[in-house]
């Protein structure tokens, strides 16, 4: 990967650019409409975004505001825990899209696999949630279709009745949290890894030995945490709502990590806190 809008490419055949610009926590309004704004006069042509984040208008305002061909972007957002099933997500999916101000979407998510609302019957739910994606990708609403947080007992309860095999899967990823088994699955079954909180939610910044990295290769820990995902492989979606930020965390493909230390990055050990179990999230 050389630029922002070098890609990685789906499994059916779909040009994903290899880093997004996330959105999570950037508030409603004009702090958000400034960051991603600010990400597309950088160069990023990927930005994600969620029902959960209530973002989705200001992202669709910066988007008109960008003046950038729909063509040249790329757009993610995912389905709110509360909408899963089949007529809900539907409803969730024209609701999204109206507030981002889309006609088509580039990539929909189900966010969470076993949200709250359906834990008695979340297998169900997601079945119906996913037969409604099918349709909406099939009628050419959405260019590709995905999940976040699917550990791998979460997925094969999915395949059981998806026709269409999840293209993307939205995972935590940063030093110390590599997911194996997730991991695995996925890259056996060809399903790309996008890493979300890539920098550990800012954890990363007090790990000394990032410190070390960062002078080794004359670069700021972000922009190794940033070029340790694209080594692995990954797709990273960093999310800063700084201007001078936002222009670092572009500036990672003038260098690449030497192997050994590609590894030692993914072995330190909860140096950025555990994941969150999908089955026992609060929400």
């Amino acid at each position: 990967m050389q630029s922002l809008t070098d890609c990685y490419t789906l499994s059916n055949g779909v040009k994903i650019p290899c880093v997004g610009f996330g959105t999570w926590k950037a508030p409603d309004g004009d702090t958000a409409i400034a960051a991603v704004e600010e990400a597309l006069r950088v160069g990023y042509r990927h930005i994600d975004t969620a029902a959960a984040y209530r973002n989705e208008g200001s992202v669709g305002e910066a988007i008109r505001r960008s003046g950038i061909p729909r063509e040249e972007l790329f757009i993610t957002t995912k389905l709110h825990n509360t909408c899963h099933g089949y007529e809900q997500t539907h409803a969730a999916f024209k609701e999204s899209m109206e507030r981002l101000g889309l006609e088509y979407l580039d990539l929909y998510l189900i966010h969470w696999p076993n949200p709250i609302s359906v834990r008695d019957h979340w297998q169900e739910a997601n079945a119906g949630t996913w037969k409604a994606f099918e349709e909406l990708y099939a009628d050419g609403k959405i260019r590709a279709l995905g999940v976040s947080n699917f550990l791998p007992h979460h997925l094969d309860a999915l395949l059981e009745t998806a026709k269409v095999m999840p293209m993307v899967n939205q995972i935590r990823l940063c030093p110390g949290e590599t997911q194996p088994a997730a991991s695995a699955y996925c890259a056996q079954r060809n399903i790309l890894l996008e890493a979300y909180s890539p920098l550990g939610s800012g954890e990363i910044f007090h790990v000394p030995e990032m410190a070390v990295f960062a002078e080794k290769y004359h670069k700021s820990v972000a922009q190794i945490c940033l070029r340790w995902c694209l080594d692995r492989g990954y797709l990273p979606l960093p999310k800063s709502v700084t201007a001078s930020r936002i222009a670092e965390n572009a500036e990672i493909f003038d260098f690449t990590l030497d192997p050994a230390d590609i590894q030692t990055i993914a072995a330190m050990t909860d140096c950025c806190g555990p994941s969150r179990d999908p089955d026992s999230i609060p929400f």
